[in-house]
């Protein structure tokens, strides 16, 4: 029998008005002093106010770190962790998206710490959680708010890299709408298909079982019922709820099956042409997905049951349907579907497979082994 294992922060909370509930959490840990992690858009929309009230309201002393950079390098987060490191505090916030929260999760590990980000590059057990976490998230895609991972950027090698240490799970999640009630149509579509892509990633993964099955197709159910509307709708709350809670669950599933070759093959995107992620997750998704088709059959025609119940037909044309749909929420989001979009010269391509390739800790977790011939047709067919 396989064993496997879950793992979850251990205290959610959701719905409108739950960033109020950070009292609680204030008081739960008895802090008198917060570090509160956001970046400077984050800030001046005005959304990291909803949770510097609560902590006026609290009395408890607090230094709010903005000047954090999207998609950082080892580099830019060891900035950010050597200038705290005189800061007292007794409970961390991150009130942002991915970038936010993965810099959040790693000084929760190393202020105070002999070891530096590189070190948990190289070794990512090292290190021990010292203080602990609140996850506010601001996006509705990353999931990095259930995760024990944090994702770098490591220039010398272009290439991103994930840093996974079960330290690294929030102790607290508020998953409140009202604070995604502004998200510009372009943030909710490229983050939004990034968990889309978690969800069909993690279901469809070599190491997906009960648990994180359960996770990632009702998150995928959410997804896909929802995202439209989201991204048409500013009003429509309840499409951003969902949106909001179907990435929380792709980001469990993660945390127990993990994410393949769509991961994989976008992280020298990211690592070396600065693309978003939930971009390059959104050009690669279907692409991949189409490749692993003969080897991942029943698992997309499971997904199409869950988000299309009605559609009917025998497995392959289920699971055909479903990257039909996945292609249509990519075009409907309007979200480019090359990268030359992004300035990806076409003879650069020997060199993206070779970067792809190295990412083994994701695509030996995809259920179609991938030869370099199969990497290279995804990314001709994206370039």
């Amino acid at each position: 029998m396989v064993n496997y294992k879950i793992k979850m922060p251990s205290c959610i909370y959701g719905g409108v008005g739950s960033v109020h509930k950070l009292s609680e959490m204030i008081a739960a840990e008895n802090a008198k002093e917060v570090l509160v992690f956001t970046d400077k858009g984050v800030r001046d929309s005005g959304v990291t106010d909803f949770a510097l009230k609560v902590l006026d309201q609290c009395g408890v002393k607090y230094r709010v770190i903005d000047d954090l950079v999207p998609e950082p390098s080892v580099d830019d987060v060891q900035k950010v962790i050597d200038e705290t490191q005189d800061m007292h505090c007794d409970l961390i916030i991150a009130v942002g998206g991915g970038s936010t929260m993965d810099a959040a999760k790693l000084v929760s590990m190393l202020k105070g710490s002999e070891y530096r980000v590189g070190d948990l590059v190289k070794d990512p057990s090292l290190a021990v959680k010292k203080i602990r976490t609140v996850m506010v998230p601001t996006t509705c895609g990353t999931g990095s708010e259930a995760t024990c991972n944090a994702i770098v950027a490591v220039p010398e090698e272009k290439l991103k890299v994930g840093i996974v240490n079960d330290g690294m799970i929030p102790d607290y999640v508020i998953l409140d709408p009202d604070l995604i009630a502004k998200l510009p149509r372009k943030i909710i579509a490229s983050s939004g298909i990034d968990a889309l892509s978690h969800c069909v990633e993690c279901y469809t993964s070599n190491k997906a079982n009960r648990f994180s099955d359960a996770f990632a197709l009702e998150g995928a159910r959410l997804i896909f019922g929802s995202i439209r509307r989201a991204c048409s709708d500013p009003d429509d709350s309840e499409a951003k709820a969902d949106m909001l809670v179907g990435a929380f669950y792709g980001g469990v599933a993660i945390t127990s099956s993990g994410t393949t070759a769509v991961h994989a093959l976008s992280y020298p995107l990211g690592g070396t042409y600065h693309i978003a992620h939930g971009v390059s997750n959104a050009i690669l998704l279907a692409p991949v997905m189409n490749c692993n088709l003969l080897d991942c059959a029943d698992r997309l025609a499971d997904i199409c049951e869950a988000v299309e119940p009605d559609f009917s037909g025998e497995t392959t044309r289920k699971a055909r349907h479903l990257i039909d749909l996945i292609e249509e929420i990519c075009r409907f989001t309007e979200i480019p579907k090359t990268l030359g979009s992004f300035g990806v010269p076409a003879e650069d391509l020997e060199f993206l497979v070779a970067a792809g390739s190295q990412v083994t800790r994701l695509l030996n977790n995809n259920r179609k082994k991938l030869s370099l011939d199969d990497i290279r047709n995804i990314y001709r067919q994206v370039l």
